[in-house]
């Protein structure tokens, strides 16, 4: 979000799922698509394979994606800004940018081509370890096939560095005009299916809903006048990762915690342990009892999805409904029922909500991208944000005509590794991910037998160069070890990896890979660098016992 809105003015997905079929030429990078939004990667196969779009896919591992791509640049882990560069570079060599596009709408390209003249192929070749000729064969489809849209996800984000790794996608989307049209534009895909909507209401430290910042006093106003309070200050909060150390350092001292388990997905989780036991009060509200919901004072039983009403707001800013199809189990309530008991005990007022379209009405008073959203408007397909009247048809497509910011602007933005890299004492990267069968820290999926049965534990993706050195075969068990921790799991032997780099899940928390991974942030954006960190693997002189279901050893343990 703070890349695309320094270079947009705007951090969301541009375009529409429906229009992806209309693209020509489709850069995936930084995202496992079929694995991770399965429903949209299949829109993707489709442009490939009924209208000849033409597919590169850019990741350091060989995902499923790969089978259908024009060229697949599998390059070192931690070089996606390089890599970018390096296509824009051969894009401008080759005379395929957008002159027109450029002048008319955008600024500050001069400063950025200084930068970008730094990076010629062989540059590139040589940082990210991609072949040249694969990077010009890239580089042409993405600026001889227009409209051409690019996806990405958190392969690119959670980087030291992920803040200008958006910059770059930004910067190679508008050299070659591919913004406000169908099936062009830079698509960022949210990895949950509320994650748009949450930021959308202000769960951010530096915005209220809407994205009015906190900074700015005509905002604050506003909203206090709504609310009949007293003006609050002008300084940002806490992103995750800061309550966390000022929770050790003792200057948070209550964390009220909801739908979130960050015991086990938040990095250097011992570190992240160590600090929720020093809270004083720590509240978790959630569907389930999870590894963090374990260590609170109170636990506050929710309830999930079908048993409440509501909105979801999805990747593309589609605002939809979310209808109560059941009664929560037990005492679980819905959230917003929670905390609206809650306020009133603390003697708030104007909190007398009967039923969450009210809410839905309070949002869109205050906040112009939602103003013309309203629960009477929702009951067919959604509406795509900014919806600003209730006469408003919705926006599938952002900066049509013109940028959020007005001008698109270019970011000279210079490759920087990472935080942590390998050296003889780790000689080797880790990287972090998702697979089909499980969600994020697993405590849904994992309570599903069927889900559980095809993928009952951890799997370590080594490539065969590093394994065979290593005395390690398939199935055997290996020891990770990094500057933050030890983790035992068993080995699968793949070439889906560079070699130099293995691959975790943090879905499985008797082998919980976020014990090692580091919890430096970027500057920017203060999001970890779950995506590199460096570690060293050993085999274990012991055989990985695969636990049964039913009485029956699941396939492929």
């Amino acid at each position: 979000m703070t890349g695309l809105g320094q270079a947009f003015g705007s951090g969301a997905m541009t375009n529409s799922i429906e229009d992806i079929t209309q693209a020509k030429a489709i850069l995936a990078i930084g995202t496992n698509t079929t694995e991770q939004h399965p429903v949209l990667s299949l829109e993707i196969k489709q442009a490939v394979r009924k209208h000849g779009a033409q597919l590169i896919v850019a990741d350091p591992r060989r995902i499923e994606l790969a089978d259908f791509a024009a060229v697949v640049l599998q390059h070192e882990a931690g070089t996606d800004l390089a890599l970018l560069n390096g296509l824009a570079n051969i894009i401008l060599a080759l005379n395929l940018q957008e002159e027109a596009f450029i002048a008319e709408r955008t600024e500050n390209f001069d400063a950025w081509r200084a930068v970008i003249d730094e990076y010629p192929p062989e540059r590139v070749s040589a940082i990210t370890g991609v072949p040249t000729d694969d990077l010009v064969k890239a580089a042409r489809i993405f600026g001889e096939n227009h409209p051409a849209s690019i996806f990405y996800a958190m392969g690119i984000t959670q980087h030291t560095v992920g803040h200008q790794n958006v910059l770059a996608v930004a910067n190679l989307s508008m050299l070659t005009g591919n913004m406000g049209i169908a099936g062009g534009g830079v698509n960022p895909l949210r990895g949950q299916n509320n994650v748009q909507g949450a930021c959308d209401m202000g769960g951010l430290p530096n915005v209220y809903p809407g994205y009015q910042k906190v900074a700015d006093d005509a905002a604050r106003a506003k909203f206090a006048a709504y609310h009949g309070v007293e003006q609050p200050p002008a300084k940002p909060g806490l992103t995750l990762t800061e309550m966390m150390q000022a929770a050790h350092d003792g200057q948070v001292r209550a964390l009220y915690v909801m739908g979130e388990n960050p015991i086990m997905s938040d990095p250097d989780a011992n570190h992240v342990r160590e600090c929720l036991e020093r809270v004083e009060f720590l509240v978790v509200q959630d569907i389930f009892l999870n590894q963090t919901g374990e260590l609170a004072d109170v636990v506050l039983p929710a309830a999930a999805f079908a048993e409440k009403d509501g909105t979801f707001t999805n990747t593309e800013r589609r605002v939809q409904r979310v209808r109560k199809a059941m009664e929560p189990p037990g005492d679980a309530r819905a959230d917003w029922q929670i905390f609206v008991d809650l306020a009133m005990r603390m003697d708030a007022t104007g909190w007398e909500y009967q039923h969450p379209g009210e809410i839905m009405d309070e949002i869109a008073a205050l906040t112009p991208s939602y103003g013309g959203i309203h629960y009477d408007r929702l009951e067919g397909e959604g509406l795509h944000w900014p919806c600003p009247t209730s006469e408003h048809p919705g926006t599938p497509i952002l900066h049509v005509s013109k940028f959020a910011r007005g001008l698109g602007r270019f970011a000279p933005v210079h490759h920087q590794a990472a935080a942590e890299l390998p050296d003889d004492e780790y000689p080797m990267m880790l990287t972090t991910g998702r697979i089909l069968q499980h969600y994020h820290t697993g405590t849904m999926t994992r309570r599903v037998g069927g889900l559980d049965f095809l993928a009952p534990e951890e799997r370590v993706e080594i490539n065969p160069i590093d394994a065979g050195p290593l005395g390690i075969c398939d199935g055997d068990c290996i020891r990770i070890t990094s500057r933050r921790g030890t983790v035992e799991a068993q080995a699968w032997v793949t070439e889906r990896p560079r070699p130099g780099l293995i691959f975790m899940t943090f879905h499985f928390a008797e082998v919980l890979s976020n014990v090692l991974t580091n919890n430096v942030i970027d500057p920017v954006a203060k999001i970890p660098e779950y995506k590199v960190c460096a570690v060293r693997v050993e085999r274990v002189e012991k055989q990985i016992q695969a636990r049964l279901q039913s009485g029956i050893v699941a396939a492929g343990s």
